[in-house]
């Protein structure tokens, strides 16, 4: 099924879509989640990810199977590092804390994390493992299918001693997934900033982002999820993802899983379907909770990878943006204008290919918005 598309583009320029009715909240909420400010923000409020960064090898045909493709387009990817990057591009400084191999894969990766302005002062190398890889089928719709290569996975590598202890004097949320949560140092490294934000009162927030094949353990990945689940304030989980991760097939009753620690803000992902989130502020009951919606778009993908993490990362930088201290006190008006400009900013990286490349710096995106606005 394609989450994010009515049929394919040739074109690397956006192609004209239609929204699935008038987005909720209206248009002038969306003004409310963007500016046009692209200039930096103050030092203490940037964003800090940790965990994979990788090549992901696209092919140069769709609609093949992947032992069928004879060549390959390499592009930096990894979603802590996707969400990096577009935080980034649209004006908020981040910061990436992972390991790279010592071998060209890894020169390549630092030089495009730093061409897209992510800080890489604190990404480290390591001769001992290898920059991982991802091979990636495209079918005709623009939706993938994934090889990893990363057995010996140099981000696996990372350990706890290895964060600087001011390292978040300057952030005001940290980000992760579930990829490196394997055990490994990276894991407790996940466990040491993590903690290290909560002391400092910085937001925490996880996109569970499940890749199986990865862990080829399915139940150890959901133990090491929901290990973690209860120490994030904001939330992101999608709707293949829900049931496997709380047992529950409607969000609304899965809510009490995904909020049984911290979490104040539930963001809920349908693809072109668009996207929910729930709140709460902090310290309140469980069913004291705000909802809004914004519909998704309907457009000429091209490629898919990296949607969902261009969408959290739009979706974070509002509230960044915003200097936002509690995610659950935001009014369902605010939250509607946020979940626009997130679903565009997705909709607009499935148009180009690749990940962290396809997606719109602010210049790009004022445009798009403008486009979007007069349609």
């Amino acid at each position: 099924m394609n989450r994010y598309n009515i049929k394919k583009s040739a074109h690397p320029i956006p192609a004209p879509f239609q929204t699935r009715g008038k987005p909720g909240g209206g248009w002038s909420a969306w003004n409310g989640a963007w500016d046009g400010r692209t200039e930096d923000q103050e030092m203490n409020n940037r964003l800090c990810v940790i965990g994979e960064a990788l090549i992901d090898f696209i092919p140069d045909r769709k609609g093949q199977r992947l032992k069928d493709v004879s060549g390959f387009k390499r592009v930096a990817g990894g979603a802590p590092a996707n969400v990096a990057g577009a935080v980034t591009k649209l004006g908020i400084s981040s910061k990436m804390l992972t390991k790279l191999g010592a071998d060209p894969f890894g020169d390549y990766i630092e030089e495009v994390l730093q061409e897209a302005g992510i800080d890489t002062a604190h990404i480290r190398r390591d001769s001992r493992g290898e920059t991982a890889l991802a091979f990636v089928s495209l079918a005709e719709d623009g939706n993938r299918d994934f090889k990893f290569y990363r057995r010996n996975s140099a981000d696996l590598l990372y350990a706890p001693e290895e964060i600087p202890e001011d390292v978040l004097d300057d952030c005001g949320m940290i980000h992760f997934c579930s990829v490196d949560l394997m055990e490994s140092p990276m894991k407790e490294a996940h466990r040491k900033l993590v903690s290290m934000a909560l002391e400092k009162g910085v937001l925490v927030s996880f996109d569970p982002n499940l890749r199986p094949s990865l862990w080829g353990d399915d139940e150890a990945m959901k133990k090491a999820v929901l290990e973690f689940l209860p120490l994030a304030d904001i939330v992101k989980i999608s709707d293949e993802e829900l049931e496997f991760i709380t047992g529950e097939t409607e969000i609304e009753k899965a809510l009490g899983t995904l909020s049984s620690g911290r979490a104040c803000c539930v963001v809920y992902t349908k693809g072109a379907d668009g996207a929910e989130v729930y709140v709460r502020p902090k310290g309140s009951s469980a069913d004291q909770w705000t909802r809004a919606e914004a519909p998704g778009f309907r457009v000429e993908a091209r490629d898919t990878t990296g949607a969902g993490d261009s969408f959290i990362g739009a979706f974070l930088f509002c509230i960044l943006r915003d200097r936002t201290a509690d995610p659950g006190a935001l009014s369902a008006d605010t939250l509607t204008g946020y979940l626009e400009f997130a679903n565009a900013y997705a909709a607009y990286t499935t148009t180009r290919e690749g990940a962290l490349a396809a997606m719109a710096d602010a210049k790009q995106m004022e445009e798009w918005l403008v486009f979007c606005k007069n349609m």
